[in-house]
C-alpha cells in the first residue's frame, strides 16, 4: 500500500489548508485512515482518524478547527484545517491501518509540511 499526501504549504495564522492523502495498491477497504503530525523536536501525535463507515476520532480540541473526511471510492482521506495557528506547524502524515492488525496492515505516507506564520 502506498499513501501519497499533498496539500501542505505556508499559510498565515487564521488561514486554511486542505490536505489530501490518496492510497493505492492492495487496499483493504475496511481500513481506518488517519492524520498525524510531528512538530520539530516533538513526537508524532494523533490529529484525527476515520473509519470506512465514517466514524471519526479527534485529538483534544482539534475537532473545533479540523475536519477529517474520506472518499472510499477514491481511497482518499482529507483533512480540512481552519483557523490555523503557529502551533499547528508540523509535518502531517497520513496513515492507513486495521485496528488490532497493525502488525500486518499499517502504512504511512511520506508527510506533507504545514507551516503557519504568525
Amino acid at each position: 500500500v502506498q499513501l501519497q499526501a499533498s496539500g501542505g504549504g505556508l499559510v498565515q495564522a487564521g488561514g486554511s489548508l486542505r490536505l489530501s492523502c490518496a492510497a493505492s495498491g492492495e487496499i483493504v477497504t475496511r481500513n481506518i485512515m488517519g492524520w498525524y503530525r510531528q512538530a520539530p523536536g516533538e513526537q508524532r501525535e494523533l490529529v484525527a482518524t476515520i473509519t470506512s463507515g465514517g466514524t471519526t476520532n479527534y485529538a483534544g480540541s482539534l475537532e473545533d478547527r479540523f475536519t477529517i473526511s474520506r472518499d472510499n471510492r477514491r481511497n482518499t482521506v482529507y483533512l480540512q484545517m481552519e483557523s490555523l495557528k503557529p502551533e499547528d506547524t508540523a509535518v502531517y502524515y497520513c496513515r492507513a491501518y486495521l485496528s488490532g492488525l497493525t502488525h500486518i496492515y499499517n502504512y504511512w505516507g511520506q508527510g506533507t509540511e504545514v507551516t503557519v506564520s504568525s
